[in-house]
């Protein structure tokens, strides 16, 4: 492995270990990822000693480079040429049951790679000139790496009482690197899943973003809801899961749809937040679930609904509680809209109002909705998805002509005041609406006299005098 060590870092670093004679390597998810051959810019320097002795020395060497240093975890990190290099003394750890903060002492190569929490993640790369490049790997790691195998160095009852964290970073691994967990190890998930809940909801979500991010999040999912974590974390989404059949008629299971909805957009968008409303997108389908005599299974008002209930669960997950939120929120509120005007004759009023509403962000809508043509018939997807194109061109047609995405009613409020000389009231917001659905309605052009226009025409109907007419 010596030839891949190529950044300029490690010739720095093989130096002083070699000179101040010190055991160090290179540990941890960089050397997994230089066999798999995935780029990495994270490197984890262990020593027996010091790590952030050795971190001051490397710096200095380096030249021009600052040290962060973490007194309380032992632990230093720099940046260097693009990379980030943390250090860490060599330690080993033991646990209390019910904190997943390890007593940690000072130790060997060999206790510090029985801590890690996959055979994988436990090679070592010696950075002694002596040895430069020599691989330690006592859990057989990189066999585990050629069958695409996730396990613990140690017994993994232990290893995920100890730390429940790792489960959760277990299903992660298989769904990035499209592993499989080993048995054994897997049926050690199940039997600690209820000791997720000394993690902080921090932790879990970190492990969870990672999973929605990944090529195919539906792996990761899946894997949650076999454990049985997915319940215990998730359980909106848990309760997607699921067909009813009634007068032999089925709905779909909402849960498997929802996840080949996700797998569709992750071709498309990498954005975190559109992910995240493919998984909200239905959430609220249990909740409005009804079988109608004569016509089936209805999910009445499920995208409004939805959008209430994204801000509790956001809450509850310890995501972020703002912009991020509301577009979710908006997305999961109109992603019904595009799906409706592709099965219709498309107007231009309705594509205005669908403009109007989504702003901005009405691309990433359509990409959403797209994903969200799941049929087993190809027929009916490819007709879904060229009325969708219809959809598309008459966006940009509609928006070239008439400017509606984000726009403001050219007369404001306080012109509705001075022409008709009122006080504040609701008649105000009447009238701008009124405004506002006539040129959505191509009643009138989006501009100042058009619209100053019609305000007078509609305070007239209103039984209002104009008494500061321009």
């Amino acid at each position: 492995m010596k030839r891949f060590l190529t950044h300029p870092i490690f010739p720095i670093l093989s130096e002083i270990v070699t000179k101040e004679n010190l055991e160090s390597y290179v540990i941890g998810g960089f050397v997994r990822d230089l066999f798999l051959e995935r780029g990495s810019k994270d490197i984890d320097v262990v020593v027996i000693g010091s790590g952030i002795e050795l971190a001051k020395k490397v710096a200095a060497k380096a030249g021009n480079t600052k040290v962060s240093i973490f007194k309380s975890y032992g632990t230093a990190m720099l940046k260097y040429k693009g990379f980030e290099v943390e250090f860490v003394g060599a330690r080993k750890e033991s646990y209390q049951r019910e904190s997943r903060n390890p007593i940690v002492e000072d130790g060997t190569l060999d206790d510090d790679q029985k801590r890690r929490d996959f055979t994988i993640n436990a090679l070592a790369l010696s950075l002694h000139k002596d040895n430069f490049g020599e691989l330690l790997d006592p859990f057989g790691g990189v066999d585990d790496l050629n069958r695409k195998i996730i396990k613990t160095p140690l017994d993994p009852i232990i290893t995920f009482s100890d730390d429940p964290l790792r489960m959760m970073r277990a299903i992660r691994f298989a769904t990035q690197l499209d592993f499989k967990i080993s048995d054994v190890t897997f049926e050690a998930i199940k039997a600690n899943k209820d000791r997720i809940h000394i993690i902080s909801k921090e932790r879990v979500i970190e492990e969870m973003n990672k999973i929605v991010m990944s090529k195919k999040p539906s792996i990761g999912f899946k894997l949650l809801d076999e454990a049985g974590l997915l319940q215990l974390i998730f359980p909106e989404f848990d309760k997607l899961k699921g067909r009813e059949t009634r007068n032999g008629i089925s709905h779909k299971d909402n849960f498997y749809h929802t996840l080949e909805v996700l797998d569709n957009l992750c071709c498309h968008s990498d954005n975190l937040w559109l992910r995240w409303s493919a998984l909200l997108h239905d959430i609220a389908k249990p909740k409005t679930k009804k079988f109608v005599k004569g016509i089936g299974w209805t999910f009445h008002a499920h995208n409004f609904i939805g959008e209430k209930m994204v801000p509790k669960i956001f809450k509850n997950m310890k995501l972020p509680l703002n912009e991020k939120m509301k577009f979710v929120q908006k997305m999961v509120s109109l992603h019904m809209r595009p799906i409706v005007l592709a099965q219709e004759v498309v107007t231009d009023s309705a594509i205005r109002r669908l403009l109007f509403d989504a702003g901005d962000d009405i691309e990433e809508l359509m990409l959403l909705c797209e994903a969200d043509i799941t049929s087993k018939n190809e027929s009916k997807v490819k007709k879904f998805l060229e009325n969708f194109q219809l959809v598309r061109r008459k966006l940009k047609e509609v928006e070239e002509k008439d400017t509606i995405r984000n726009f403001q009613p050219p007369i404001s409020g306080e012109e509705i005041i001075s022409t008709f000389n009122l006080s504040p009231s609701r008649v105000i917001g009447d009238i701008k609406t009124a405004i506002k659905d006539a040129i959505l309605d191509g009643e009138i052009h989006n501009n100042y006299e058009d619209a100053y226009q019609y305000m007078l025409k509609k305070g007239e109907e209103l039984g209002l005098t104009a008494v500061n007419k321009k």
